[in-house]
């Protein structure tokens, strides 16, 4: 059981959005929206900015981006449930509100290296770790304070508006970060992002309490361990955790693999490098809109195919003949993998206990980000033996394969309807034992 506090009506007029962007309606959601563009604006922008120095410091070096971004999602592995918890126990506005001025802090301290030619591989690995555990803190609660905005009913959409701005930040990011590294160098984009968090912050200071629809749960002295019996008790939430591991693991290093063929497949400069990022944020901004008008749990055999669809895009990626050619299917890339992790999302937050829904969440990120280390280790271990192309075609191959996999599972379940497991084949719902997340 939990109890939820009435939120009160929103003050004065309330402005209409269509289907697409109805979450927009509700303010706090709406200031939080507009803080969150420009703050991961500026973060995409130092991610550019990051990748184009750690390559020129080191000579191309893939394992040496690997490195750093092993170490950027290293702290997602022994951290992120601990963050769930936190998100659990305390107020997550003021977690976020400090959470993105640590991040502005960091990323000013590395202005000064760079602007006095001082600046060495390890001071950004440094940095990439602690920012690192910043964002293993910082998400599971701003994943589960999406729903204390908007409530549940409009949390399928306001997910669907959270990845819409993230993408399309990340359009605009690298391709202005590309341009700012040309006109203005990689120290200047560092204090650009500094500042940019505090967007985030203002929005987060102007929002109005009292209109949160803040959750006590039952769950607030509760164990990491007992949401793990629990997924394990629910195959419906079980396979979609083992397809985001293992499609997370040797799939989604774009991190890693765009940079690497941006420079070494395709001789880009440092002006066009943000177009492979900003090709892969187009296209998922069209799967974050494609999933914006959902209403209902999706079920198993969506989420199936959908990482079957980005294995398949992924490893034409590495095919690719051309820039061109290569832009367009990272594109769809792009739009495969939002879809895939959109659906894997909404799986598990519309079908869980609230009980355990903000761990569930924490696990969910474990899985996505924190296989990121081994994943950016194995695939710039590839890259550097075989090539760029190679570890793009391996990993997505292996994640067609793993999305394959769970399909004939689905169907030889979907054929023993005596047998069937609650959630994953033939009836979608979850057990009825679960009131929380019946319907």
């Amino acid at each position: 059981m939990r109890n939820q506090e009435t939120a009160r009506p929103p003050a004065g007029p309330v402005p209409r959005f269509g289907a697409v962007g109805r979450s927009l309606s509700v303010r706090n959601f709406r200031l939080y929206f507009t803080g969150q563009l420009v703050s991961v604006m500026g973060t995409w922008m130092m991610i550019v900015s990051q990748d184009w120095l750690v390559l020129s410091l080191t000579d191309d070096s893939a394992t040496a981006l690997g490195l750093v971004t092993a170490l950027q999602f290293a702290p997602m592995l022994l951290l992120s449930l601990y963050g769930g918890r936190l998100a659990d126990r305390h107020d997550k506005r003021v977690l976020l509100v400090a959470a993105n001025l640590v991040s502005g802090a960091l990323s000013l301290a590395l202005a000064p290296l760079v602007f006095t030619g001082a600046v060495r591989v390890w001071h950004v690995c440094a940095l990439a770790f602690c920012l690192g555990v910043v964002n293993a803190i910082e998400t599971p609660a701003r994943m589960s304070f999406v729903q204390e905005m908007v409530g549940p009913e409009l949390l399928p959409n306001a997910s669907a508006m959270s990845a819409a701005y993230f993408n399309l930040a990340r359009i605009l990011g690298p391709a202005a970060g590309g341009l700012a590294i040309t006109w203005l160098g990689i120290g200047p984009v560092s204090v650009i992002n500094a500042f940019s968090y505090l967007a985030t912050v203002a929005a987060l200071m102007l929002m109005r309490p009292g209109e949160l629809r803040r959750v006590r749960s039952t769950a607030r002295d509760g164990r990491a361990v007992d949401a793990l019996r629990y997924v394990g008790s629910r195959p419906d939430l079980l396979l979609p955790l083992l397809l985001v591991a293992l499609v997370s693991l040797f799939g989604l290093n774009f991190q890693l693999t765009l940079p690497l063929l941006a420079r070494t497949v395709f001789d880009a400069d440092a002006g066009s490098f943000g177009l492979f990022t900003s090709a892969v944020a187009a296209g998922s901004l069209l799967g974050a809109l494609a999933g914006s008008g959902r209403t209902a749990r999706p079920p198993a055999l969506l989420v199936a195919g959908a990482a079957v669809a980005f294995g398949t895009a992924e490893a034409l990626t590495g095919l690719a003949p051309g820039q061109g050619s290569a832009l367009v299917l990272l594109a769809l890339t792009g739009f495969t993998a939002l879809y895939f992790t959109q659906a894997v999302n909404h799986r598990l937050q519309l079908g869980s206990d609230p009980a355990y829904r903000g761990r569930i969440l924490a696990l969910y990120t474990l899985l996505l980000q924190g296989s990121t280390p081994f994943g950016a280790l194995l695939t710039g271990w590839a890259a550097a033996r075989h090539g760029t192309r190679a570890a793009l075609v391996g990993g997505g191959l292996i994640s067609l394969a793993t999305g394959l996999a769970a399909l004939a599972f689905l169907a030889l379940r979907a054929s023993r309807p005596a047998t069937a497991m609650p959630g994953v084949a033939g009836n979608d719902r979850p057990p009825k034992r679960d009131p929380a997340s019946r319907g």
